[in-house]
């Protein structure tokens, strides 16, 4: 029987529990915590002190008992846990609109993936995980701290590089044509402010076929990227949804839904590239009976570009001290996780990993 390398990231998803893994602790109230496992290392709460030493070597999903007796079940995080928990510049693309954007575009093994902004890395994990060792994504950022903070937590969930990923730094619009060949992608993913200024982009490196989805947060920016697409003619119809998600209590016959959910974050556009040379159908559409005034045109689509900020549709800036810190925070993750890789191939070399300055500026 032929012997097969594992996939990237397998060995940090079984096995015991090693130095440099997180695991995410919940005491009997329900309440998480989020801890990256050292050797000699302590977790201390009110309630006392809960040994890493304990946890090593032993299995995932085991209750601990820290020095006051409190005790704590002990789980490695799902990619659902671990994108909530790890450090973030930007906002990340919530678990619920990341499962549908690899089921909406269907990101198959082996796929050419585009995706624009990486933000903290959040979204390429789970593309990541979807195109395999086989696949190639090219994540674009604009911003080095952001492209810092998502690369230490891509390497921290995965263990290590992940050999289908490159990140771009640099603008989509203008470097994906020099990077891809014409017709040589196969899905082009785009969490950004202004998507339809990729449109002839997006329109170059799109195999015939292909699928292009838009993750925007705003009416105003689905309305105006839906028009752009509808207007060029080398796409499809699009189609555009977004996804709640509400839980439910249960605890015996008091079985109601819960009284917060996770409502809107964002909404989804997809549609496909026609062959070269092709038009999409025109959709037949009733008369209407009146036409839009010229202010309501300007409310959604402001002929001055300036109007087009992150303020403006109601993102909060990411300063760059937060997104530093963030940097900071994800760095340390990762070497915490690459000291325990040097240790496993050279115990000797193990506890040279040395820990990042702190930037005076952060303070």
């Amino acid at each position: 029987m032929t012997d097969f390398p594992s996939p990237a990231g397998v060995n940090e998803r079984r096995g015991p529990l090693r130095p440099g893994q997180r695991v995410q602790l919940k005491d009997a109230k329900g309440r998480l915590n989020t801890i990256t496992l050292t050797e000699g290392g302590q977790f201390h709460s009110y309630q006392g002190v809960l040994h890493h030493d304990d946890l090593i070597g032993g299995p995932d999903g085991v209750v601990a008992r820290n020095s006051a007796g409190h005790e704590y079940q002990v789980l490695r995080p799902l990619i659902s846990d671990f994108v909530l928990s790890m450090p973030r510049g930007a906002t990340v693309v919530y678990p619920k609109d990341s499962g549908q954007i690899v089921q909406m575009a269907d990101i198959f093994p082996g796929a050419r993936v585009v995706e624009a902004g990486v933000g903290s890395g959040g979204l390429s994990i789970s593309l990541l995980r979807a195109v395999g060792d086989a696949g190639e994504l090219h994540s674009y950022e604009r911003r080095e701290e952001f492209a810092d903070v998502a690369r230490a937590n891509v390497q921290t969930f995965f263990g290590g590089e992940h050999p289908a990923w490159q990140i771009h730094l640099g603008d989509a619009q203008e470097e994906m044509t020099a990077v891809h060949e014409p017709g040589s992608v196969d899905r082009v993913v785009l969490d950004m402010l202004a998507p339809w200024e990729c449109l002839d982009a997006v329109a170059t490196v799109l195999a015939p076929g292909g699928v292009w989805i838009n993750y925007v947060a705003t009416a105003t920016q689905l309305s105006r990227v839906a028009e752009a697409i509808r207007e060029d003619g080398r796409f499809t119809q699009t189609e555009a949804s977004e996804t709640m998600v509400r839980g439910w209590h249960l605890d015996g016959l008091a079985v109601r839904p819960d009284h917060r959910m996770v409502a809107h974050t964002g909404f989804l556009l997809v549609c496909r590239r026609l062959a070269t040379g092709q038009e999409a159908l025109a959709l037949k559409k009733r008369s209407k009976v009146s036409e839009f005034k010229a202010v309501d045109v300007e409310a959604w689509q402001p002929a001055d570009e300036s109007r087009w900020t992150p303020q403006a549709l109601g993102e909060r800036p990411v300063t760059d001290k937060k997104a530093r810190k963030a940097a900071r925070e994800a760095a340390s993750m990762e070497q915490k996780g690459a000291r325990r890789h040097l240790a496993d191939t050279d115990p000797e070399e193990g506890p040279a990993v040395a820990a990042d300055p702190v930037d005076p500026a952060d303070l």
